[in-house]
């Protein structure tokens, strides 16, 4: 069984200065965890340090103001977290840009494709190559998470280059808790958290989102159940929903359909028939 928050663990969180990522930081510094703070905005960055210290010690904290698509910025950071906190058990790859899709769509300028890409897909990538070698070298048990989207499962349109960037997320992730699966004696497990409706940043809560503390719950009990794939629902949208939608975009595939048929107009009837048949409902698993 795995577990993301050990009282005598370090955890690096990206994005970790708001949201989701904020919400991990608190619960990990409860638990008794060093923390290295990454996020890109100094005034939030520096008040949850101070927040966490008080609760874990000023020692066990570090904040970084860092670009995850920066890869040598990153591989210096995990010598530092190494020097100073020691051997990392939670590294939580959640850091994200997102773009509003703009009129252009699949023509939206190329500089949102190039920023989404670097900080959503090689964010990830960067945190994988920096800090995966020593976590395998302490022989510690630990775990990565890399915070994905529903949209990069189920493709809504409006916005390609987002959705793009975070299947390729889902995708990675895949391969990455394979590669550690298969690893002689690894004790190190990946996971792919989804969020659903979550109230993050500076946003106003509104009825119907999951508060970040809600995510961070479901994805300690999901890790625990040795869960991959950490599909979280929202006080909208439960989880058969989404696992229909999921299932629907599958069959495109095997049933010969356009693309992203759910969308299409000869496809609404047949979609909202889908949707109503509970005899469609898809066999749910432990994810192991």
């Amino acid at each position: 069984m795995s577990a993301c928050f050990q009282a005598d663990g370090v955890a690096v969180i990206t994005g970790g200065a708001s949201g989701i990522g904020r919400a991990a930081a608190r619960r990990a510094a409860a638990a008794g965890m060093g923390v290295a703070l990454v996020d890109v905005n100094d005034v939030k960055l520096a008040s949850l340090a101070e927040e966490l210290g008080g609760v874990v010690g000023a020692d066990r904290v570090l904040a970084a103001n860092i670009d995850v698509a920066d890869p040598s910025a990153m591989l210096s950071l995990a010598d530092e977290v190494q020097h100073r906190l020691g051997n990392v058990t939670l590294l939580m790859n959640n850091a994200a840009a997102f773009v509003s899709g703009g009129a252009g769509g699949i023509l939206d300028p190329n500089d949102n494709w190039q920023r989404l890409f670097a900080v959503n897909v090689l964010g990830p990538v960067n945190g994988v190559q920096a800090f995966l070698p020593a976590m395998l070298a302490s022989s510690k048990a630990g775990v990565i998470v890399n915070t994905g989207s529903k949209q990069g499962l189920t493709n809504p349109p409006g916005n390609p280059a987002y959705n793009t960037s975070k299947a390729a997320v889902n995708a990675y992730t895949q391969n990455l808790a394979r590669d550690l699966r298969e690893r002689d004696g690894c004790s190190i497990t990946a996971h792919l958290l989804i969020p659903g409706w979550t109230t993050t940043g500076d946003a106003e809560h509104r009825p119907g989102a999951w508060l970040p503390e809600q995510v961070i719950d479901l994805m300690e009990q999901s890790i625990a159940d040795n869960r991959f794939f950490i599909l979280c629902p929202d006080d909208e949208t439960p989880n058969a929903v989404d696992h229909k939608r999921i299932l629907w975009n599958a069959l495109d595939i095997i049933e010969n359909r356009p693309a992203l048929s759910r969308w299409h107009s000869d496809y609404k009837d047949a979609f909202a028939a889908f949707m109503a048949d509970d005899s469609t409902m898809p066999k749910t698993g432990s994810s192991r």
